[in-house]
């Protein structure tokens, strides 16, 4: 019965927080521009993309195409954020997708089967070159870190998406959630913690909650602080 009443509930907090999206309100058409893409059914959500250009500005859009509808409630939309990527992050972003001669050859390990992990696509564009290439996964070096990074930032922005939720609905799940996320940034399985410091500091200052997490979201916010 709860759950039955959660969903409805969720929907409309995850609809009220999406800014307002045309095809063109994004990005500069003139500048280059870094896609990250990931399908892995196994995975929640299954598929995201990335996208990211030199000034930091990025949009990140999360789906489930494959699940089906909830017995309660109606599939997910998907999911679309825009936010700006720290300077660090950005430069780093770009430097490794150089490194890896901007996407342009096959970087998955063919030398003998490995797991499964979703297909991976990383897309380079600018005025004069689009490249892009295809993987499960790579031993190259840039490419790895690329996926790191990426896989890292979805994390944190759907952590994030998680946290939002507890804190309205649920708020004694908050310091699990919390204990999770900071083992994850222990693991370096987040990236870019900055895109959520608001919530995080709304909960570190909100009376209402736990003050074990409390204290956790200070803990992740001084995590961001020390990059």
């Amino acid at each position: 019965m709860t759950r039955r009443l959660l969903l409805p509930a969720l929907t409309l907090v995850l609809a009220a927080s999406l800014p307002a999206q045309t095809a063109t309100s994004w990005g500069d058409p003139a500048l280059p521009a870094i896609t990250y893409d990931v399908f892995w059914e196994a995975a929640t959500p299954q598929a995201y993309t990335i996208t990211v250009q030199p000034t930091g500005k990025a949009k990140y859009v999360s789906r489930n195409p494959t699940k089906p509808p909830d017995s309660n409630g109606p599939q997910d939309e998907d999911y679309q954020f825009e936010f700006h990527m720290s300077p660090a992050g950005s430069e780093k972003i770009f430097a490794l997708a150089k490194q890896a001669e901007y996407f342009n050859g096959d970087f998955d390990y063919k030398k003998h089967a490995v797991a499964s992990t979703g297909k991976k696509t990383l897309s380079y564009a600018d005025a004069d070159r689009h490249f892009h290439t295809t993987y499960n996964w790579s031993e190259n070096s840039a490419i790895d870190q690329l996926t790191r990074r990426f896989g890292g930032i979805s994390n944190t922005i759907e952590n994030g998406r998680r946290l939002q939720f507890l804190r309205r609905f649920d708020k004694l799940g908050l310091e699990a959630a919390l204990k999770g996320m900071e083992e994850m940034a222990q693991n370096e399985n987040l990236a870019e913690i900055q895109i959520i410091a608001p919530l995080l500091e709304n909960i570190a200052n909100d009376s209402s909650v736990l003050n074990i997490a409390r204290a956790r979201a200070r803990r992740l916010l001084q995590k961001q602080e020390a990059k």
